[in-house]
């Protein structure tokens, strides 16, 4: 039995429970209740650029080789790369045999494109500024103005460099990496009191989705939502299912390790939630610091898996319902065209329909008036993406470190069997695992 007062899971789940309720009794009182959903991610948002750069510079002093980080770096693009592909691909395929808008009929000129507008703005100058001006807006035009905007890319690029300078220099900067890695203490104790409340988030964001949208709202395109969800379950089970037995670990007790995180994100289909606290969990697993603090963060603008199948998945779907014909070489297009445009989504405003209509600029065959069609079911497919993302880089966390010999996997097991492990190291973590409830967290 879960303690109610202790665990977060438990707190979540009831939040779930009362958000559907409420929404369904309720609807006008549950809209009202938006902004706890919207007022628990920013705050969640607010520390994130703080945390990135902690642990990205204190990871890469502390790796003591830049040969080493150079090197993490480019295995792990090299696996965003394969494994996108593969999501990419999974997509097309999964539209091609299925046919999930087959029969619709839909009439493109019949549709209201006065919803798109702002997106479709949005679309074009993701898609006319290109990969030049993609990699040009990774640098910020000042030091801080990544940690002003919350651009995690930018500031990741300050990180990794702040931290490749001391590393250089060496012993005489010990005091600010000594200083950074106070800080980082203190900032995950503010994230550690944000992360109680979760249960008011999950509470607002349910209850507005459903009191807006209601529990019917996925009839008209409930195949369409329900072939996703299935496609990233099968993604998740079988494509990093077998990732991770390759890399000597099993996928659910990993899942079950995370499961807080997980209901965090499915009440708030934002994977941004629980970006500090995945962190955490993945070093006191036997991760070290420098590999997590360089793949997760890399991971949630390179590596967006079940956003990547949500793309392809949902263009053909759009030129099926429209009865579009699409060529072999139009698909090749889209896919290709996909593995650009989706690597600018993150921190995108409404990034699915905007990097969705950019992807739909390429193949003008195919109407982008039909995006109207998925609006509705943006918010409720945004959970299976989020969760998707979040579980793809946590096992890209533990692919990278498998590959490059970061990782204990002797402790791994025992972390994910739900042992107690105690060692110096872990005593910081301890206090925050433990307001936290996390399961098998550390005692002294």
């Amino acid at each position: 039995m879960f303690n109610l007062r202790r665990s977060l899971f438990a707190q979540v789940v009831v939040a779930l429970v009362l958000g559907i309720a409420i929404g369904i009794i309720y609807p006008e009182f549950a809209q009202a209740l938006k902004p706890l959903g919207d007022a628990f991610i920013k705050l969640i948002k607010m520390v994130i650029p703080a945390i990135v750069f902690c642990v990205v510079v204190t990871g890469i002093y502390g790796a003591g080789n830049l040969k080493k980080v150079g090197r993490v770096g480019g295995k792990a693009i090299l696996y965003f790369e394969v494994v996108t592909t593969i999501a990419l691909t999974l997509g097309l395929i999964v539209a091609y045999v299925f046919h999930p808008g087959a029969g619709m009929n839909v009439d493109p000129s019949a549709l209201d494109a006065s919803a798109l507008s702002t997106y479709v703005d949005r679309a074009h100058a993701v898609q006319q500024g290109g990969t030049v001006d993609f990699l040009m807006r990774l640098i910020p035009t000042t030091v801080f103005s990544g940690f002003v905007t919350g651009d995690i890319l930018q500031v990741l690029l300050v990180s990794v460099l702040f931290g490749c300078a001391l590393s250089l220099i060496g012993d005489p900067v010990r005091p600010v990496v000594t200083f950074v890695e106070q800080v980082s203490h203190a900032v995950f104790k503010i994230m550690f009191f944000i992360v109680r409340l979760a249960p008011l988030g999950v509470l607002g964001a349910i209850a507005f989705t459903v009191g807006k949208y209601g529990v019917g709202s996925l009839q008209q395109l409930g195949y369409l939502v329900a072939l996703f969800y299935a496609t990233v379950a099968f993604f998740i089970f079988i494509v990093l299912g077998t990732i991770m037995r390759v890399c000597g670990l099993k996928l659910w007790p990993f899942l079950r390790y995370l499961r807080e995180e997980l209901t965090v994100v499915l009440g708030t289909a934002s994977s941004d939630a629980v970006l500090p606290q995945i962190m955490r969990k993945l070093e006191h697993m036997g991760i070290k610091p420098s590999t997590v603090g360089l793949v997760i963060p890399t991971g949630y603008s390179f590596n967006l898996d079940a956003f990547s199948i949500y793309i392809t998945l949902a263009a053909v779907f759009i030129a099926q319902a429209t009865n579009t014909p699409v060529s072999f070489i139009d698909l090749m297009v889209i896919l290709g065209v996909s593995l650009i445009t989706s690597k600018g989504a993150h921190g995108v405003p409404g990034s699915a329909i905007v990097i969705l209509a950019a992807t739909l600029t390429a193949i003008p065959a195919i109407p982008a008036i039909g995006l109207v069609l998925v609006l509705s079911v943006d918010w409720f497919v945004g959970i299976a993406r989020a969760l998707g993302n979040m579980v793809g880089n946590c096992v890209a966390a533990v692919a990278i470190a498998r590959w490059e010999g970061d990782i204990d996997l002797e402790r791994a097991r025992r972390v994910l069997a739900g042992e107690q492990i105690a060692d110096p190291d872990d005593l910081q973590m301890a206090a925050g695992l433990a307001e936290i409830g996390e399961p098998g967290h550390v005692t002294a």
